[in-house]
């Protein structure tokens, strides 16, 4: 079971649709709405964790784009800078994915940047802030600027 999270942006072409009803049932995969601003004849944002097997929720995402949705992968946000990372793995204890693990025998700490939800709980755990945020955060803070809850 993959799960990820996106940010969604909807054309207002689409505001009336039940996309995300027809995602779960044609796709059979869960989800659970983190944020969203969605309002009638309004281009929407939705920040939605997405969970399944893996080839139905790149079905169910081609599904989004076929109604002229965009999907943005939440995970491109956290990156590691390899040069300030001494190999400590405080980053793996808090990682609830396994995207970050320490590799055996030699002990070095990986960064799977595609089983990453973008939870970014390891990003204040680092004591040499190695792992950060980068710029696609803007785009969330823009997008739950937006939303009105």
């Amino acid at each position: 079971m993959a799960t990820r999270i996106y940010i969604l942006h909807f054309p207002k072409e689409t505001s009336n649709e039940p996309i995300i009803y027809q995602l779960v049932k044609q796709y059979d995969v869960e989800f659970n709405i983190l944020k969203a601003d969605i309002l009638p004849q309004r281009e929407g944002v939705m920040i939605l964790e997405l969970k399944g097997i893996k080839e139905k929720v790149n079905k169910g995402l081609e599904y989004l784009k076929s109604f002229g949705v965009k999907a943005e992968r939440l995970a491109a946000a956290i990156n590691r800078d390899d040069e300030k990372c001494f190999q400590c793995g405080a980053c793996t204890g808090i990682c609830p994915v396994g995207a970050l693990f320490i590799k055996r025998p030699a002990m070095e700490v990986i960064f799977d940047a595609d089983k990453c939800t973008g939870c970014s709980l390891c990003v204040p755990i680092c004591p040499v802030r190695a792992m950060e945020v980068s710029p696609i955060s803007t785009l969330l803070e823009e997008a739950a600027e937006k939303i009105v809850v």
